[in-house]
């Protein structure tokens, strides 16, 4: 594959690292410095409303400009979020570190699309591998994430969060300059597609498209949810940081590791039946969070979790890019990213709120109607498409 895929694969690597960082230690700050217990998950909250802010005005922003200085945009952005929210910790101000996070979620908005840009520097048939080497620069982060999560305590030994932030800033700069030397084929891509683009209300409503939204949005909300809640659920229980950050990273590590092999099962056995089997993980996982809440029934079920996120929603991605022209990108992405962020940030701002208030039994049992949703929406449609097979 193209060397640039790789070099963005580390870009999400740095990415991904920054957003586990921000897992292990957001709710706790919450925790902190919120008023009430009510607002304890309101940082992970700006932070995904930051994100879906961004994603339409991000898709927008790079068809005009052309990837790169969107990429580098939503960097900047990213940068002022991570000194900002050093700064509102040092200061214990609850209200500005919320607008760090906003301001890191826009950032982690612009960076989302790294999956998509992958898509458009590799050749044809190339593309589940794409996007799998792009997920599996996760697996660096899932080693890095929650291990700097730890040790950034000692930096700052009576404010132990603001070493977090600190890395996340030095994560950030090294993204940046990896992000300068790429080389992306905006103008050649553009200039593939000789067909009219549709209108938005003809690609959104083609059932490739909606079945590719519904999907990711089960996946990363359902995904988001049981995350969020998984630290605080955690604490309560008696267990220390360190512990809940080595069960975020097998969580993290059963999100990205698969993407090694996820595109050559996606190509062997089909979209569906690995974003069926996805489903399937991310309902075992449920069923173990609902057995008991040892150490092991909370890793084992994140690394479930992980795992059917990852087959999910890369069979949602490449089903997504196969709904819509070259010349259509930016408005077809850009609707599924709002979409799919959009319920993800009332997953962050709920997860607090039922496990403070209702309990981590509660929280499991939320998800199972909206994985059953997933599951209707994907055996309707792989019903309708074996008919219009046979016809």
């Amino acid at each position: 594959m193209n060397i640039f895929v790789w070099m963005l694969a580390i870009c999400q690597a740095l990415l991904t690292t920054g957003n586990i960082l921000l897992v292990a230690v957001t709710g706790l700050i919450g925790q902190q410095l919120a008023p009430s217990a009510a607002w304890v998950t309101f940082p992970v909250a700006m932070q995904f409303l930051g994100l879906m802010l961004a994603t339409i005005p991000a898709s927008l922003i790079m068809g005009i400009t052309g990837r790169k200085k969107g990429f580098v945009l939503g960097n900047l952005v990213g940068i002022s979020g991570a000194l900002l929210a050093t700064y509102a910790l040092y200061h214990h101000q609850f209200m500005l570190f919320s607008c760090a996070t906003f301001l890191l979620g826009i950032g982690i908005g612009f960076g989302m699309l790294y999956r998509f840009a992958a898509v458009e520097l590799c050749s044809e048939g190339q593309q589940p591998r794409a996007i799998s080497a792009i997920m599996a620069g996760g697996v660096i982060a899932a080693v890095i994430g929650p291990s700097l999560a730890v040790y950034s305590q000692a930096w700052w030994p009576n404010q132990p969060f603001i070493g977090a932030f600190v890395g996340l800033l030095a994560l950030y700069i090294i993204a940046l300059i990896l992000l300068l030397m790429i080389r992306f084929n905006d103008t050649e891509a553009s200039s593939q597609s000789t067909i009219d683009a549709r209108p938005l209300r003809e690609i959104v409503s083609s059932a490739n498209y909606i079945v590719a939204v519904v999907a990711g949005v089960v996946s990363y909300f359902v995904m988001n949810l049981l995350m969020t809640a998984t630290p605080l659920a955690m604490h309560h229980h008696g267990y220390h940081f360190a512990q809940s950050a080595s069960v975020i990273e097998w969580h993290v590590l059963g999100m990205f590791a698969p993407s090694f092999i996820t595109g050559r099962l996606i190509l062997k056995m089909g979209l569906f039946p690995t974003m069926l089997l996805g489903l399937a993980l991310m309902f075992a996982c449920v069923v173990v969070n609902l057995m008991g809440t040892s150490f092991i029934h909370f890793a084992v079920a994140l690394t479930l979790l992980g795992v059917g996120w990852n087959f999910m929603f890369i069979g949602a991605t490449q089903m997504l890019t196969q709904s819509y022209h070259l010349n259509e990108k930016a408005k077809a992405q850009a609707v599924n990213e709002f979409v799919v962020f959009s319920l993800v940030a009332i997953s962050a701002l709920s997860a607090g709120w039922l496990e403070q208030s209702l309990g981590w039994r509660v929280v499991n049992v939320s998800a199972l109607p909206i994985l059953t949703l997933g599951l209707i929406c994907l055996l309707f449609y792989q019903r309708q498409h074996k008919r219009q097979l046979s016809v």
